[in-house]
C-alpha cells in the first residue's frame, strides 16, 4: 500500500465516521471484508486456531484479533473511538426569540471557540419502539447542514478579540430553524424512515452529536497536512484497523478501539471497563496461559501527540517538542500519565530503526499538567507492558484538527513489520 492510497482511505474513513457508533460500524465492515468472523459477547465462543475474529460492545467499541496456533505473545494496538463534541441533551428543544435551537452538553475537553459559525449536522444512535412492539436501535446521520452557532457581532462585544470566554450552557446552542412548529420526535422518526424504519411507534432515547460537515482534506503547499474533525483519535483507529487487516492469520495481533477515553474511560465500553479483559480470558481460558500471554505481549497505546506549535513554542519543553511529518512520537511521563518505560521504548525504537523510520520524544513541560491515555489504564487492568505513542497534531480537541500526511503511514509500516 502506498502512502497516497493510505491517506486517501483515511480521508474517506474520517468523513464516514461522525460518531463512535459509525466508526465502529465502519471498522466492523472492514474486518468482515478482510475475512474476520464476528463474535457475540452473549454467545458461547468456539474459537478455531488459524481464524481471525472481531467483537463489538455498545456499538461503539471494537476488538479484532488473529488466533494462530502459536498464540502466546501478542502485539496489541489500542486506540479510542470518541472525540470531544457537542452532545444533544435528552429534551433538547428550546424555542425562544423567534428560533428553534438545541440544548447541548460539552463532551470531553472541548475547544469551544472553533465551533462558532460552522455548518453542523447531527449523527448518532436512536432507540425506538418498532411497529411490531420491539425495542430496536438504528444509527442515523442527518448529513444535511441543519444547524449553526452564530458568533455575537463584534459591535455588541468590543472585547471579543481580547479574551473570549464561552458559557457551555448558554453560548453554544446550535440554531436549527425559525419554524416554531418543529417537533423533535417527528424529526427523529423522519430520519429513521430514511434508513428503512417504517412506522416507529415511539422514540424512547437517543445519543446524538453535532459534527462539522466540512470534509477531511489535504492542506498545505505540498499536501503537507491532513485537516479534519476527530483526528484524535480516528487517526489511530484507522492505522490500527489497517495494520491488523494487513496481518497474516498466523501472526498474533490484537486491535482494540474503546469508547469514552475523552471522559476518563470509566464505562462498560471504555478502557477502564472489562471489554478487553473479558475477550482475552475467553481467548485464553487457562489462567496460567492467560498470564503467560499478558506478560509476554506488548500493548501499543496509539493516540495523538502535541506537535510544537510554531506560534506558541514556549508551551513545549524545547528538548521534547515533536514536529509534524518528522516521525512517531514516544510519550513519556514520570508520574505514569503515560505507560511507556525503557523496555517498551527500546522495543519500538529498534523496529523503527530497522525500517529507517523517525522517532521523536514528547514530555510535557514540568510546570504544566499532562493528559493521559488508555495506556496506563490498560497496563493497570491487564498487567501488560505498554508503550504510549502518538501522531503529531495541531489544534487537538478543536472542531478541525491538523496532522501530517506522512506520520500515520510511518506508524502503519512499523506496526506491520
Amino acid at each position: 500500500m502506498t502512502k497516497q492510497d493510505f491517506n486517501d482511505g483515511l480521508l474517506g474513513f474520517l468523513d464516514a465516521s461522525p460518531t463512535p457508533f459509525h466508526a465502529t460500524q465502519n471498522m466492523a465492515g472492514m474486518f468482515k471484508n478482510a475475512g474476520f468472523k464476528e463474535l457475540e459477547e452473549v454467545q458461547k465462543w468456539e474459537l478455531i486456531a488459524g481464524e481471525k475474529y472481531f467483537v463489538t460492545r455498545n456499538d461503539s467499541s471494537i476488538i479484532a484479533f488473529t488466533y494462530p496456533k502459536n498464540n502466546k505473545s501478542y502485539l496489541m494496538i489500542g486506540s479510542h473511538t470518541d472525540s470531544p463534541n457537542l452532545k444533544l441533551k435528552p429534551n433538547p428543544v428550546i424555542k425562544e426569540h423567534g428560533v428553534v435551537k438545541f440544548g447541548v452538553e460539552s463532551y470531553g475537553g472541548l475547544l469551544l471557540n472553533p465551533w462558532f459559525d460552522r455548518d453542523l449536522s447531527l449523527a448518532g444512535r436512536v432507540n425506538y419502539l418498532s411497529a411490531d412492539d420491539k425495542l430496536e436501535s438504528q444509527l442515523i446521520d442527518v448529513q444535511k447542514k441543519i444547524a449553526i452557532i452564530p458568533s455575537l457581532a463584534i459591535h455588541l462585544d468590543r472585547t471579543a478579540n481580547e479574551g473570549k470566554t464561552v458559557n457551555k450552557q448558554t453560548d453554544v446552542c446550535p440554531i436549527l430553524t425559525t419554524n416554531e412548529d418543529f417537533e423533535f420526535e417527528t424529526f427523529l422518526k423522519w430520519q429513521l424512515e430514511k434508513y428503512g424504519v417504517k412506522g416507529a411507534k415511539k422514540v424512547y432515547a437517543s445519543e446524538l452529536s453535532f459534527y462539522d460537515t466540512q470534509k477531511a482534506s489535504y492542506v498545505g503547499l505540498y499536501d503537507d497536512f491532513i485537516a479534519s474533525a476527530r483526528l484524535d483519535n480516528l487517526l489511530s483507529c484507522y492505522v490500527g484497523m489497517l495494520s491488523i487487516c494487513s496481518m497474516e492469520s498466523d501472526k498474533p495481533m490484537l486491535f482494540i478501539a474503546s469508547d469514552h477515553e475523552e471522559v476518563g474511560s470509566a464505562s462498560t465500553s471504555g478502557a477502564g471497563g472489562s471489554f478487553l479483559e473479558n475477550t482475552l480470558r475467553r481467548m485464553f481460558p487457562d489462567y496460567s496461559e492467560y498470564v503467560e500471554m499478558t506478560r509476554s505481549s506488548l500493548m501499543i497505546s496509539a493516540d495523538n501527540a502535541h506537535a510544537i506549535h510554531p506560534n506558541f513554542a514556549s508551551k513545549h519543553d524545547c528538548n521534547h517538542a515533536p514536529h509534524i511529518n518528522k516521525g512517531i512520537v514516544i510519550k513519556v511521563n514520570a508520574n505514569q500519565r503515560y505507560a511507556s518505560n525503557s523496555i517498551t521504548i527500546s522495543h519500538f525504537m529498534q523496529k523503527a530503526e530497522k525500517l529507517g523510520e523517525n522517532v521523536q520524544q514528547f514530555v510535557t513541560r514540568s510546570d504544566m499538567g499532562c493528559g493521559s491515555t488508555i495506556g496506563p489504564i490498560t497496563a493497570t487492568r491487564i498487567g501488560i507492558e505498554t508503550l504510549d505513542v502518538g501522531l503529531p497534531t495541531f489544534a487537538m480537541h478543536s472542531i478541525r484538527e491538523l496532522a501530517g500526511s506522512k506520520d500515520a503511514y510511518s506508524l502503519y509500516k512499523i506496526l506491520i513489520m
